[in-house]
């Protein structure tokens, strides 16, 4: 099994940053690809970003240029820098991981709140 733990989120003014971060233990080795989402209440959990062992990233459209995934495989963790943020990047964040594709195992969310 995997855990995964979610730090680093809380409350911001727009046009600030935070950096979260996410660690994992237990069955690393299942783990290739990590990555993190976002939900609101009432929407569907949405893609924020992704990076894979060998660090190829994806972005969702809403977030390039302003978001920042990287991953420490020596500490088994991936962070999510985000600078200018909005008041809808307001959610909570969830790091999520898995082998190929992340949706394998799930952090349990950490809320961002971005006041304007």
């Amino acid at each position: 099994q995997v855990q995964l733990v979610e730090s680093g989120g809380g409350l911001v003014q727009a046009g600030g940053s935070l950096r979260l971060s996410c660690a994992a233990s237990g069955s690393i080795s299942s783990i290739r690809t990590m990555g993190w989402y976002r939900q609101v209440p009432g929407k569907q959990r949405e893609l924020v970003a992704t990076i894979t062992s060998g660090g190829s990233k994806n972005y969702a459209d809403s977030v390039k240029g302003r978001f920042t995934i990287s991953r420490d495989n020596a500490k088994n963790s991936v962070y999510l820098r985000m600078n200018s943020l909005k008041p809808e990047d307001t959610a909570v964040y969830y790091c999520s991981g898995g082998y190929y594709v992340t949706g394998t195992y799930w952090g349990q969310g950490t809320q961002v709140t971005v006041s304007s």
